[in-house]
Formats: structure tokens, C-alpha cells, sequence
């Protein structure tokens, strides 16, 4: 059975809608998974270690951290700059602190100035690959440890690169249901 002029319209846009519609759903962790392949937009890549070559030369890694505006925690770089050599795995901290008498879940972004670094900026471990948790008045030093690629001194932008960036920002997320169970738990009716 052939649709009608005004049957087949709507079908038309019913298809281009829904089309559109799943394109735009897909589009982010698309777009996501493109920038920590090719470092595009100064998203670091992930590596399980620094490989063997490390060059004589040296590179400035700066810190910076901020918070959402939500974000109740204080939280800084504990050293603002260190210089490393390209290849070597380097270790730097940032310290959080919760002020506050609730315990606070955060989750970190990142990313890596100059854009062109990004694709060379390799982090191996991070705080920011799992939520964290802090409770009232607590602080904590949390590690990244990373190197820079040595195939940044090739590369047609790169090799111009001497002063990277690696900046976090956190943001406040929902208590982990195992946690929110236990802040919310009376202690006087938890006793065996």
C-alpha cells in the first residue's frame, strides 16, 4: 500500500526527527572518544607506562585547579610548576579539602593547553578516572602521574611547545548508594 501525499510527509519528518534525534544522542561520546584518541582539544591520552626513550630535553608542566560553582571543596595544585624531562614519568599532587559537615562526591575534567600538547600528554594514573569522596573537614594529597611523548619534539606544532598545562576542574555528584546508606545510617540503632 502507497502512503499518501500527506501520510508520506509526515513519515518523512517523523524519520528525519528521529534520524536527527540519534545523531545528536551519539554525538557526544562520539566526540568524547575522539578527542582522548587524538588528544584533540587538549584531552590528554591514557597510558599504562613512559616507554623506554627519554630525552635529554626538557619540557614546563604548570597546575591548575579550580572548582564548579557548586563545588564546595577547596582545591589547588600542591606544586604550581615543575620542570621534566620529555619521556621520564613524573608525579605531581593536588590537594582537596571538604570544609563542610556533610560528606561531598566529586569527579574531575581535565585537560591539557596548548590544544597541540594534548595529543602527546599521557597520564597513566589519575584521581580523576574515579569519583572521589570526602568527608566533613577532611583532606586529602591526590597523585597524576604522566610523562610527555617524545614524538612531541616531531611534530610540526609540538616541537614549538615548551609550557604545558594540565588543568582540573571538580564538580559535586551524588553520594555512591553504599555511602549515602552510611551517612544517613542513626548509630544508635546500627549497635549489635
Amino acid at each position: 500500500m502507497a502512503l499518501s501525499g500527506p501520510a508520506k510527509t509526515v513519515v518523512q519528518t517523523v524519520s528525519v526527527v528521529l534520524l536527527m534525534g540519534g545523531l545528536a544522542w551519539a554525538s557526544v561520546p562520539f566526540y568524547d572518544w575522539f578527542c582522548r584518541v587524538t588528544g584533540f582539544g587538549g584531552v590528554p591520552g591514557i597510558a599504562t607506562d613512559a616507554g623506554d626513550e627519554i630525552l635529554d630535553q626538557t619540557i614546563t608542566v604548570r597546575f591548575d585547579g579550580t572548582l564548579n560553582n557548586n563545588m564546595a571543596w577547596e582545591f589547588k595544585p600542591v606544586v604550581r610548576e615543575m620542570e621534566v624531562r620529555i619521556g621520564e614519568m613524573a608525579l605531581a599532587f593536588y590537594e582537596a579539602h571538604n570544609p563542610t559537615s556533610r560528606p561531598i562526591a566529586g569527579q574531575a575534567s581535565y585537560n591539557v593547553t596548548p590544544y597541540t600538547a594534548g595529543a602527546f600528554f599521557d597520564k597513566v594514573d589519575c584521581f580523576c578516572f574515579e569519583e572521589q569522596v570526602l568527608e566533613p573537614g577532611e583532606t586529602v594529597q591526590m597523585p597524576v602521574s604522566f610523562f610527555v611523548d617524545p614524538e612531541i619534539v616531531d611534530d610540526r606544532d609540538g616541537k614549538y611547545v615548551h609550557t604545558i598545562t594540565l588543568s582540573y576542574t571538580f564538580y559535586e555528584i551524588d553520594l555512591p548508594e553504599g555511602f549515602a546508606a552510611l551517612e544517613t545510617a542513626d548509630p544508635k540503632t546500627d549497635l549489635n
